[in-house]
């Protein structure tokens, strides 16, 4: 098997901001594997690096790609040894199953792949100012979405707070996800939670910032609001640590990226182990191009989600690979006849 990897920089259609940084291009990297003497035949993964929240956000990122496609039988045969570069063994694993798969982008062949199913997605609103948000929102709630999820933390608060009341007025009935970023100090964290809980609020993500797995204990248990778990499974890459950190704080919910958390099988990993627990999940994409949220959406699919996922970033950049993906309202779909549009790229 031959291996060659390249880099993509990806262009934001708009300045994506979180209650942590300002965004206008995102670093990702593909992984190209193919039989030797077959290389029209080839399977596309991408490790989409995030620089700033990724556990494998190092100096020798680029070094470990080119190590791993030198050594592609030996990584292929056990990606466990990639668990401390997450974004790499994910995109090792899509292109593996991509391969095996014919190269065709199918990396989970199913119904949804077949066209016979959608996945409902939440509709997710970035933070801006109070006029920007509120008009995000209203674009949202037009489309039709019966979930959306509202990143909070950016702006004031009681600014914060009116465009709450501004849904409610406007969609009573629409569940309500809150992503805090971890930018609430645990000593005002339940405060702003029980102002937060008079708007229904169906959960919140990760109200304080990872590592605090005390203060997270205490917020989970005495929170108005069910609490996910995002940034907090960050780094934890082995099932005894996964254990440790769902029993000290006992979340409502965890929420799998899989480009964060290892790929699909430690993806996998988690939701048993939180199932175990009566702990819920959903799967959200961690802004990479089409080709990580067709593998994510593709995994998804395979495991029937009782509840709305986090697959809608795939409309975010100028220059995302054309795909067969499609949106409609909170439905995304796969288009069998619909083509993948692979640009020239400059592979190491």
């Amino acid at each position: 098997m031959k291996a060659t990897w390249c880099k993509y920089l990806l262009d934001f259609r708009f300045t994506a901001i979180t209650s942590r940084e300002r965004m206008r291009q995102k670093d990702t990297y593909f992984i190209k594997l193919c039989n030797s003497g077959a290389e029209e035949i080839f399977g596309l993964g991408e490790a989409g690096l995030f620089r700033g929240l990724s556990c494998d956000d190092r100096p020798d990122y680029e070094e470990k790609l080119s190590e791993v496609c030198r050594d592609i039988d030996r990584y292929a045969a056990n990606t466990a040894l990639l668990a401390d570069y997450p974004s790499i063994r994910f995109g090792l694993e899509t292109a593996m199953r991509d391969l095996q798969n014919g190269g065709r982008r199918i990396i989970f062949p199913s119904k949804w792949t077949a066209g016979e199913s959608a996945l409902t997605i939440n509709g997710l609103v970035w933070m801006g100012d109070r006029e920007l948000m509120r008009e995000r929102i209203a674009l949202k709630l037009a489309d039709g979405f019966s979930c959306v999820k509202i990143k909070i933390g950016g702006i004031n608060f009681d600014e914060e707070l009116e465009l709450l009341k501004f849904i409610r007025e406007e969609a009573p009935d629409i569940q309500l996800r809150l992503d805090a970023n971890g930018a609430f100090r645990p000593d005002e964290a339940i405060g702003k939670l029980n102002q937060l809980a008079r708007f229904d609020i169906h959960s919140i993500e990760q109200p304080i910032r990872a590592g605090q797995w005390e203060a997270m204990h205490t917020l989970c248990h005495e929170s108005p609001i069910p609490i996910a778990l995002d940034e907090e499974l960050i780094g934890i890459n082995d099932r005894e640590g996964k254990i440790r950190m769902l029993d000290a704080i006992r979340p409502a919910y965890i929420i799998l990226k899989p480009t964060l958390t290892g790929g699909f099988e430690a993806s996998e990993e988690w939701i048993a182990l939180a199932g175990e627990r009566n702990c819920g999940w959903w799967a959200t994409s961690a802004l990479e191009s089409n080709i990580g949220l067709n593998a994510i959406a593709q995994w998804v699919a395979t495991l029937n989600p009782s509840l709305p996922q986090g697959l809608g970033t795939g409309q975010l950049y100028h220059n995302n690979i054309p795909s067969p993906l499609t949106l409609h309202s909170e439905k995304l779909s796969y288009s069998p006849d619909g083509k993948w549009t692979i640009p020239e790229l400059e592979w190491k």
